[in-house]
């Protein structure tokens, strides 16, 4: 069944089932590119959708993946208060250098490095959501528990 998938979700099932989970990969025919596109592919609410995004740290440079509901928008300055220090939304290349993903495709989980990680408090009022599996047209189904539990996320208010 991974075979027949691209080799970046390929990469993100194989890092699904190196930690133990029975989730499954599925590419679509329509884009799951952003929130809205990727509920209607799915047939979803958009705040199902875990969407990953990436900051960087003004001051340090380091990574930060925020996992918000696809319904809000990252408050830069709570997150900067729980990262101790400014953050700015990363560009393209400061994405694929430090996730090996792009953007619009980029999973919780099978980054090319560990990130500071932080999950939106509203993604656990659903009982089933839906992440990005490594490109703009793979998603995978999973619960925000073990979202949690395969990310070890700060559950926070980021919205």
């Amino acid at each position: 069944m991974t075979e027949a998938l691209s080799p970046s979700a390929r990469r993100v099932q194989q890092a699904l089932q190196g930690l133990g989970m029975t989730l499954h990969v599925v590419e679509l025919p329509a884009s799951t590119h952003t929130s809205a596109e990727a509920a209607q592919a799915i047939g979803c609410t958009v705040g199902q959708i875990a969407k990953s995004l990436v900051f960087r740290g003004a001051e340090s440079g380091a990574p930060i993946l925020v996992i918000a509901s696809g319904a809000n928008r990252v408050d830069e300055g709570k997150l900067a208060g729980l990262a101790g220090e400014a953050v700015a939304k990363a560009d393209a290349d400061f994405v694929r250098r430090h996730t090996g993903f792009v953007i619009g495709g980029v999973p919780p989980v099978g980054h090319s490095q560990p990130l500071s990680t932080f999950l939106d408090q509203d993604l656990l009022k659903f009982d089933e959501i839906w992440a990005a599996a490594g490109t703009p047209h793979a998603v995978f189904r999973l619960t925000p528990a073990e979202l949690q539990r395969m990310t070890g996320a700060l559950v926070v208010p980021i919205a």
